[in-house]
């Protein structure tokens, strides 16, 4: 069983119901939308986010269908992905050089 640690913590949850944009996904719980994630930190894992996403005719990556950055109790899914990005970035740096 996962420890959520972020339940009923105020840094967990937040929503901006005066952004033109909200919510940027449809809903049956506009209430439970979370903001925090806006700019969702999975979208550089690209097929390996976990959301559901769709790649367009244009080879773009289209999350317009996913909710996991919004859903309230997804705080912990989206601070454990952390490590991989970190590392992706760190792969990318490597391969710059």
């Amino acid at each position: 069983m996962i420890d959520k640690y972020w339940e009923g913590k105020h840094y967990a949850f937040h929503q901006n119901k005066e952004c033109e944009y909200f919510p940027c996904h449809k809903t049956n719980k506009p209430e439970e939308f979370n903001c925090l994630f806006c700019y969702c930190p999975l979208y550089a894992l690209a097929d390996k986010c976990g959301g559901n996403f769709k790649i367009t005719e244009d080879g773009i990556k289209d999350c317009s269908g996913c909710m996991v950055p919004h859903v309230k109790d997804n705080y912990g899914l989206i601070n454990s992905k952390y490590v991989e990005i970190g590392k992706l970035v760190k792969e990318q740096l490597e391969k710059s050089k």
